[in-house]
């Protein structure tokens, strides 16, 4: 009989009366199983959470440092192994497995740094008026209270972390809810934070589904949430909850410019091989691959068959296999939607350069061009390893065939001229510009997130500390300024 992972309630390993398998994508075989928090252990963990919430806020920094230094180095310790586990339960390819870890690593390390220096204080004299004459204002951060991070199947330690990490630093108990389809990873998290001397009830790992997710969202002692997921689900949550604050990291469908300055074989070279890099890593599954070319005619005809020949060069197959670029997506069911979306765009006049089959949860890395701009394809995430390619006119019609589009997240910009880059950051309606590469690059550290229906607010530890406290000013009177 194999092992039923325990779930991390309040600090301390537990186990409820019924439990779930986790499956491979790739093969459908049992990864484990793992048990499910009952309703009264959900209410133990939030209780724990609140009750606690006033001493973890009073935590000497040097001990949430402290906290966060040993989970990043434990992370590290442990890298083949939790790899192997990510890419077992998400059917991602090991040299991504890898890289998530090593992620993780920074973001723990980043946190224990913020936690060292965070909530320094201001202080502003207001004396610049005469009704303020020997006063000082004094402005702290404090938490808002209990955070409930939820995360998603596509980078299950990663995306942990960045909720987790940010909320010890700050001092603000979390209860974490990993993607049922991925909570293994979560779980070793769960190991690490267990080994350190962090309070009891200041965080819980709790795999519970997702039709119980409302429940916990509508809790008033969990008043600040942070999800990552679908836009469908994101703005439901904050819909329901319109007194919470909520942090959103919804959806995208990343543009790549390529201009016309952006020329040599070089050039198209390298820009070729980053986008069919990054619209096939994770098997397209990130917020921020890949799934828009939009580039200048006078590079377009260069450009289009070293972009078809990069994505063919992507090796697909088992993602334990070293040596593979692209693993399956994480559910046939999944492979399926990308597959469809594909089939309509080609049957309403899309051309099918390269890819276009499934097996299984597998798809083929793809590559379409003439896609009809109300296909689904052309207006929603794909969220699978699939890229469209269009020719444009110049700066000002890519430009605002980036904008043309529901969502906003990143963009990547392939120049060389620094007034062009400047415009862009000041044109384009996303979160953030990457120029001179494709929009997949998100440093852990950075401010993260999107604009229209990609999201709301901003994640990067520092930038998510911010979002978990509010500002709590003291006016001092009666001083010698």
């Amino acid at each position: 009989m194999r092992a039923t992972h325990a779930f991390w309630l309040a600090g301390r390993q537990a186990t409820g009366e019924t439990a779930f398998d986790v499956t491979s994508p790739w093969d459908g075989r049992v990864v484990g199983a793992v048990s499910v928090p009952t309703e009264a252990q959900v209410e133990e963990a939030v209780a724990a959470a609140y009750a606690v919430r006033d001493e973890f806020a009073a935590t000497p920094a040097h001990v949430r440092a402290a906290a966060l230094d040993h989970v990043s180095r434990r992370l590290a310790e442990r890298t083949e192994e939790i790899a192997r586990l990510i890419s077992a339960e998400n059917g991602k390819p090991m040299k991504w497995a890898r890289g998530e870890v090593g992620r993780a690593v920074s973001v723990f390390r980043f946190a224990s740094e913020e936690a060292r220096r965070f909530n320094g204080g201001d202080a502003q004299r207001l004396d610049t008026d005469a009704g303020g004459q020997g006063r000082l204002a004094f402005t702290r951060r404090f938490p808002k209270g209990v955070v409930l991070g939820i995360a998603p199947f596509n980078f299950p330690l990663n995306l942990c972390a960045h909720k987790v990490a940010p909320a010890i630093a700050a001092g603000a108990p979390i209860v974490l809810k990993p993607a049922p389809a991925t909570p293994l990873s979560a779980l070793v998290l769960g190991e690490l934070l267990a080994e350190t001397e962090l309070p009891a009830g200041s965080w819980s790992v709790l795999p519970v589904p997702n039709d119980r997710m409302p429940a916990l969202v509508q809790d008033e002692r969990l008043p600040v949430i942070s999800f990552t997921g679908s836009e469908k689900v994101g703005y439901a949550i904050m819909d329901s909850v319109p007194r919470k604050h909520c942090t959103l990291e919804l959806g995208g469908n990343g543009a790549a410019v390529v201009l016309a300055d952006f020329a040599s074989d070089e050039d198209l070279d390298r820009a070729a091989n980053r986008i069919a890099t990054f619209s096939n890593y994770q098997g397209g599954q990130s917020c921020i691959s890949v799934q828009r070319v939009i580039a200048d005619a006078s590079v377009y005809d260069r450009l289009l068959p070293r972009i078809v020949a990069a994505v063919e060069a992507q090796v697909t197959g088992d993602p334990s296999d070293d040596a593979t670029d692209v693993g399956p997506l994480v559910s046939e069911d999944a492979a399926q939607r990308v597959e469809s979306w594909v089939n309509e765009a080609v049957e309403a006049g899309a051309t099918l350069h390269t890819g276009g089959k499934r097996d299984g949860a597998s798809y083929a890395p793809t590559v379409l061009t003439d896609v009809p701009a109300d296909v689904t394809i052309s207006c929603e995430e794909v969220f699978g390893p699939v890229l469209t390619v269009q020719k444009v006119n110049g700066e000002e019609e890519a430009f605002a065939a980036v904008n043309d589009s529901k969502y906003g997240l990143q963009a990547g910009v392939f120049t060389h001229d620094l007034q062009t880059a400047f415009r862009a950051h000041r044109a384009l309606e996303v979160g953030g510009v990457v120029v001179g590469d494709v929009p997949s690059y998100r440093g852990d550290q950075m401010p993260y997130g999107g604009a229209k229906q990609s999201g709301v607010g901003r994640e990067g530890v520092r930038f998510a500390m911010e979002d978990y406290t509010y500002e709590r000013v003291m006016v001092l009177t009666g001083l010698a300024l």
